[in-house]
């Protein structure tokens, strides 16, 4: 038998020997190339990031080199020239290539957020408009195939209520409350058959008051071509719709709506901050501060009991400009708050009577006093 060392050679009969049996080969284990010992305190695996990746025309270190995503390469900032090529771009993907031949901006990633407004998952294919009559053709057809009535319906009113919102300078968290009423009388087929307009006229005006937002009636119905009748006939009904929905089904999300509902309407003191602002006063805040605290005064008077808010606060601001020395006419005052001018002068003698009891001496200014007040009002 052969042994480890030994060759049979062709044509003999006598084995030979390679190497001499003194002779030992050892392999030098290297470390890299082993397994790691069986055992908890062996250290973990780690990356060798001593390779530093230098440029070879500028050899600079630390280089300056810049990874294009665009191009796939590695240049140098120094010199220009190409380290590497073919870098994977590891960042997110935000291109669709929707609007390739445009050649405009593409950050589109997965599409617009969920809308919590509108039914379903969401998830229909939009297909671009464009000028070319093919492109006309396929778009057409994807709408007609995906089309959904009450989605368009709903979409639609979405879209006169931020409109009408934004007509009377009302911030978003009213458009989305007024927009989850609208849903809600939607989605239980509450006044069908009624005028569009008016209900959502109705929506809007108890967005208001959820979210604090003084505005009157008249602000809110003016908007629409609807009668002050149909909208108040309209707002009435929504309001027991709601509460009935309060009351059995509880049923409500975090847009601050059916839940916190309260029936409280607008005061005048709700109105003279903003009615100032507008009427562009040089001591804006101080005519605000007194023509407020002079309408809750106001609501001690009987003689003043039952009258609109807006005729209230209009003869609080008349007071008011006259107390801090920056007398105007009760005209543009009246035509500001919507009324007519002889009601806001009607409403001034009543504050003018109980001067003595609403009016602090600190608040006059410029020379002013409680004598060239009555002049005022005599005038």
């Amino acid at each position: 038998m052969l042994s480890i060392g030994q060759i049979t050679v062709p044509h003999s009969t006598s084995p030979h020997l390679i190497f001499k049996q003194s002779i030992n080969i050892n392999i030098i284990n290297k470390p890299s190339l082993m397994m790691p010992p069986n055992s908890s305190d062996a250290p973990a695996f780690e990356e060798d990031l001593s390779n530093i990746l230098v440029c070879p025309e500028c050899n600079i270190s630390p280089p300056h080199l810049v990874e294009e995503f665009s191009s796939g390469d590695t240049v140098c900032e120094d010199c220009g020239m190409v380290v590497g090529s073919r870098i994977i771009d590891t960042r997110s993907e935000w291109r669709t290539f929707a609007n390739d031949d445009q050649g405009g901006d593409d950050p589109s990633r997965v599409g617009g957020p969920q809308d919590e407004f509108v039914e379903g998952q969401q998830l229909a294919t939009t297909v671009a408009f464009s000028d070319s009559k093919a492109h006309k053709a396929l778009s057409r057809t994807q709408n007609n195939t995906n089309e959904n009535k009450q989605q368009k319906g709903l979409m639609m009113a979405y879209k006169e209520i931020v409109s009408l919102c934004e007509a009377i300078n009302m911030g978003q968290n009213v458009s989305n409350a007024a927009k989850h009423i609208f849903k809600l009388v939607d989605k239980h087929k509450f006044l069908k058959g009624k005028p569009q307009e008016a209900v959502i006229a109705g929506c809007i005006f108890i967005a208001c008051r959820q979210n604090n937002v003084p505005r009157t009636f008249r602000e809110i119905y003016n908007l629409t071509s609807v009668s002050k009748k149909d909208v108040g006939r309209v707002f009435k009904q929504l309001q027991s719709f709601l509460q009935k929905l309060q009351e059995q089904d509880g049923e409500a999300t975090g847009l601050n709506t059916v839940t916190n509902y309260e029936n409280t309407s607008v005061g005048a003191e709700d109105l003279c901050g903003r009615y100032v602002s507008q009427l562009g006063f040089v001591k804006q805040n101080k005519i605000a501060k007194i023509s407020r605290e002079l309408a809750e005064q106001a609501n001690d008077i009987s003689a003043l009991a039952g009258r609109s808010p807006l005729s209230v606060a209009a003869a609080c601001i008349y007071m008011a400009c006259q107390i801090v020395g920056e007398s105007r006419s009760s005209l543009p005052i009246a035509k500001q708050a919507g009324v007519s001018d002889g009601t806001v002068k009607t409403a001034y003698k009543h504050l003018y009577a109980a001067r003595d009891t609403i009016v602090k001496k600190e608040w006059f200014e410029g020379g002013a006093s409680m004598e060239k007040l009555a002049q005022a009002t005599a005038a």
